[in-house]
């Protein structure tokens, strides 16, 4: 593995490589490990107790899940500059608009807007340009992606915790309104520049492609000749066996980032020491998405999508077998692995599996199930707490589950190349 690739990746894309880094980056204003930070402040402002936060939060992210197959449908049908200014200055109203709510049901459709516009829509806008775009460096532009949500978690919780600390999460969240209007907007577009002549071409080989009986020999696309429509995927047996696998990695993370002080309590470590690791999981992630975006390139997402979960079912088995503060270290080594193995590896697989000319629609019903995952991780957790198992107990039903999954992706991956479509 060459860090050569990626240089002439940049060399070459520079504006547009950066633009899906950047815009993951920015994501992170909706994701759960940075709004996990400002829960326990929005918790007493609101004088909410644990459990009904954790409702207020699962029930914005559901409204968030139900919208995503509408919203995410539109990048297909609107210029990309269009359409990621409009997610753009809808994450910067949310920042905004979460400061200045004071009941619980309009905290409630705060978290949906932060929700829907950070965690699905930037997400969705980082995946679809970098897969629906890039062709042969397909593999390499999706890790740039993962680059980006691993610098926002290394970088933003602690800048949210001195923040907060400094003036509060209201002013606190202010000041990301600001930075997303004043920063992200105006260098998203400017790393756009030029777009329209990127689109054009894309649509002109599509079309050569798509006036192709079969896909030519001497071609070195992964993606599918034949643009499936939403439609035609929903009926497709394959992509139901797919789901349980694809949405495994959003579901299972988020439970353990949202219930990581829980463990720490229970197993008697620190929080410091758990939490310090934080950096070293965003390196392994970062470092990980850098060798699966070439082995993609090389191989292809399906061959390698049905061993993605496995590292994430080690994590888990640490922790159920060892108690000492030491496995740590291994156990977010692991989860990272994990992580930027699954992220970069299933996000490539789409255009592989279904074409490109309809991926926006397709990869909207992805996000929709990633954020049903994410709001249904840390409950099931939280369940078997509070029906008396230990957390390093209940983890064991999350590698029960990713097994089944890896046995269900293999069965899918092998149900479409014998099919060859």
């Amino acid at each position: 593995m060459s860090a050569r690739a990626y240089w002439q990746l940049l060399q070459n894309h520079t504006r547009f490589a950066a633009f899906g880094l950047i815009i993951a980056f920015a994501s992170s204003f909706g994701q759960t490990y940075l709004l996990g930070i400002f829960g326990q402040s929005i918790q007493l402002d609101f004088g909410l107790s644990h459990t009904q936060w954790g409702g207020v939060y699962m029930a914005g992210t559901l409204l968030s899940a139900l919208l995503l197959p509408v919203t995410g449908k539109w990048i297909d049908h609107m210029a990309l500059p269009r359409y990621t200014l409009f997610v753009v200055l809808s994450l910067a109203l949310a920042a905004w608009f979460i400061t200045q709510v004071h009941s619980v049901w309009w905290l409630v459709f705060a978290i949906f807007l932060l929700r829907q516009s950070g965690q699905g829509l930037m997400s969705h806008v980082a995946y679809t340009a970098m897969g629906r775009y890039f062709d042969h460096d397909r593999g390499k532009a999706t890790a740039l992606v993962a680059m980006g949500f691993a610098l926002g978690e290394a970088v933003l919780p602690l800048l949210a915790v001195l923040a907060i600390a400094a003036v509060g999460w209201r002013y606190s969240f202010s000041g990301v309104a600001v930075f997303v209007l004043v920063v992200i907007a105006p260098l998203g577009l400017w790393l756009l520049r030029g777009h329209k002549q990127r689109h054009e071409e894309y649509e002109q080989q599509l079309q050569e492609r798509e006036s192709e009986v079969e896909q030519p020999a001497e071609s070195q696309s992964k993606a599918n000749t034949k643009s499936w429509r939403r439609r035609d995927v929903l009926r497709d047996y394959r992509f139901y066996l797919l789901l349980p696998g694809v949405s495994a990695i959003s579901m299972v993370s988020t439970a353990m980032f949202f219930h990581h002080l829980n463990l720490a309590d229970e197993k008697g470590w620190s929080h410091t020491f758990l939490t310090s690791g934080y950096m070293v999981y965003s390196v392994i992630v970062i470092s990980m998405a850098v060798v699966t975006g070439q082995l993609v390139d090389r191989f292809s997402a399906k061959a390698l999508v049905p061993f993605t979960l496995l590292p994430l079912a080690t994590a888990l088995t640490m922790i159920n077998l060892i108690d000492a503060h030491w496995v740590i270290w291994p156990y977010l080594i692991m989860l990272g692995v994990g992580n930027g193995f699954a992220q970069t590896a299933q996000s490539a697989l789409w255009p592989e599996l279904y074409g490109v000319r309809y991926l926006g629609a397709i990869k909207s019903l992805f996000w929709t199930i990633v954020v049903f995952a994410s709001a249904l991780g840390p409950v099931w957790l939280g369940f078997l707490v509070d029906h008396g198992y230990l957390l390093q107990e209940a983890v064991l039903t999350m590698v029960v589950y990713l097994l089944l999954a890896t046995l269900m992706l293999f069965v899918a991956v092998r149900g479409y190349k014998s099919s060859h479509s």
